[in-house]
């Protein structure tokens, strides 16, 4: 049987490390190439990746030696509410004497570096195609169409 998810609180000066609302908060926006620092993209653009989902990044902290929480929020400062832009996920980053969980993680921002590293190389983004393939063009007879508005008409004066 699972565990039980655990128990939320307000925050306060003397929680422990290891309590969920201490956990740092990443949402995709954080290391979206799309997006302005005004948007909230928190690392260099060379850094980030295109378009990243909540999903992509609970699947390389799941294979990362970190302990996580996926939640269902919307960061403020996006602009669209549609289901594909929410999502937020919790990495715990220290233990509960202050030691860090993990030696390859020390900040918020290692961890952010090492997500947008490994998401490129998830099966999924190597199956989409960056870039759409042009269509062929039929040289056929009845391929017409295009070109727009009335032939002849002329100026008028």
């Amino acid at each position: 049987m699972a565990a039980s998810p655990p128990v939320r609180m307000n925050w306060h000066p003397n929680m422990k490390h290891t309590e969920v609302e201490r956990w740092i908060c990443i949402y995709p926006a954080y290391i979206n190439s799309k997006k302005t620092r005004q948007e909230g993209r928190r690392l260099p653009k060379e850094n980030c990746v295109e378009n990243p989902t909540y999903v992509e990044i609970r699947d390389v902290l799941s294979v990362s030696n970190v302990q996580f929480v996926v939640e269902n929020k919307q960061y403020c400062r996006e602009k669209s509410r549609e289901l594909q832009f929410r999502g937020r996920v919790r990495v715990q980053l220290r233990n509960a004497d202050g030691t860090l969980c993990n030696s390859e993680f020390s900040t918020r921002e290692s961890i952010m570096r090492h997500v947008a590293g490994k998401i490129p190389q998830l099966k999924t983004r190597q199956n989409k195609p960056n870039d759409p393939q042009p269509q062929p063009q039929s040289s056929g007879a009845g391929a017409g169409g295009g070109g727009g508005g009335k032939k002849g008409k002329g100026k008028r004066r």
